[in-house]
């Protein structure tokens, strides 16, 4: 039988966001040391490691709804795993130790550690899809996007609601030969382009915070990660809106045997419906929106963003730390 509750607001008042910071300097860290060596797996498998250590002494009952895959397909951080040291409160678990392995792989800017809690049963994936249309934008226009309307409409709707020309608004995209198409209707409406390669859970944040350079993201991307950015969006509050995108007609009707609505629009609080959400982010490799690793002799510097979505509160985190004292503290090697 499952567990329920006690109410998370009723042990959270600690603000579980800047705990789960430490999961992801510690997931950036030890990915980081491998930058530009080539081994996109070996920076996967570090940063996984070194997350779900640190999330195993939360003083939490977790279960991981967005992990590395199923139980047969990941060693650790799977779909389904129990999380943290069985105490109250009672939560899900989102998780992408690293969101942009091949960035940091390659030794190109803007990967991230991310990892997303809240409540039990409050976070919904889709799991069916394995990619999703989505359309991200801020408080400003959140609620004049709709993914079933032209992307010019939605142009129009998002440069009114910031009071700005549609000819000064960008929008992000993954650089992708399905989004062709997309790009031609984006550049024809008159806004520009940011394409990125990979990493849309930091592009997706970034089109959601004010004074950034980018107003929307657009454009098919993993499913998982749509969870996760609604998650840092319910503290943002901007808005997201997604789509299943079968790749094949074969997906399609696998996922209608299965009783999955195709055409179902998914919005933020669809993904993530909790009324206690925390978000925590450490950059990997430097980008706009964190800076990346940076080694120094006996330790390193991280940059990292604490959010909850109750308090409305996003913090920046600059952090110093110290090899030499987190080597004895520490049953993994984060240098």
């Amino acid at each position: 039988m499952e567990i329920v509750g006690p109410n998370i607001s009723q042990t959270i008042e600690r603000n579980i966001a800047m705990e789960l910071v430490r999961v992801t300097e510690a997931a950036a860290m030890s990915s980081a040391r491998h930058m530009g060596r080539g081994d996109k797996n070996l920076v996967d498998q570090e940063a996984v490691t070194a997350m779900r250590y640190v999330l195993g002494h939360i003083a939490m009952d977790g279960i991981v709804v967005i992990g590395e895959g199923e139980k047969d397909e990941a060693p650790m951080l799977y779909v389904g795993e129990r999380i943290g040291d069985g105490s109250q409160p009672y939560v899900d678990i989102a998780v992408d130790p690293i969101d942009g392995t091949s960035l940091c792989a390659k030794g190109l800017p803007g990967a991230i550690s991310a990892v997303a809690l809240s409540e039990r049963g409050t976070m919904h994936c889709p799991a069916q899809f394995y990619y999703m249309d989505k359309i991200v934008t801020g408080p400003e226009a959140a609620e004049y996007i709709d993914i079933n309307a032209p992307v010019s409409m939605n142009l129009k709707s998002i440069a009114a609601a910031k009071r700005r020309k549609v000819s000064e608004l960008t929008v992000v995209v993954l650089d992708r030969p399905r989004h062709e198409k997309l790009l031609q209707q984006i550049r024809s409406a008159g806004a520009r382009v940011k394409l990125i390669t990979d990493g849309d859970v930091a592009a997706a944040i970034e089109a959601t915070m004010p004074d950034r350079e980018v107003d929307a993201l657009m454009g098919i991307g993993g499913t998982p990660e749509a969870v996760l950015s609604a998650a840092a969006i319910r503290c943002l509050g901007g808005a997201i809106q997604c789509k299943a995108w079968p790749r094949t007609d074969e997906e399609r009707k696998k996922a209608e045997d299965e009783g999955a609505d195709v055409d179902k629009v998914y919005r933020t609080e669809d993904l993530a419906s909790g009324e206690e959400i925390f978000f925590a982010a450490t950059g990997v490799s430097s980008s706009v929106l964190l800076k990346g690793v940076r080694y120094f002799r006996g330790g390193a510097t991280t940059n990292s963003v604490a959010m909850r979505n109750k308090s409305g509160t996003i913090r920046w985190i600059e952090s110093w730390h110290n090899f030499e004292r987190l080597d004895k503290l520490s049953d993994i090697d984060l240098h």
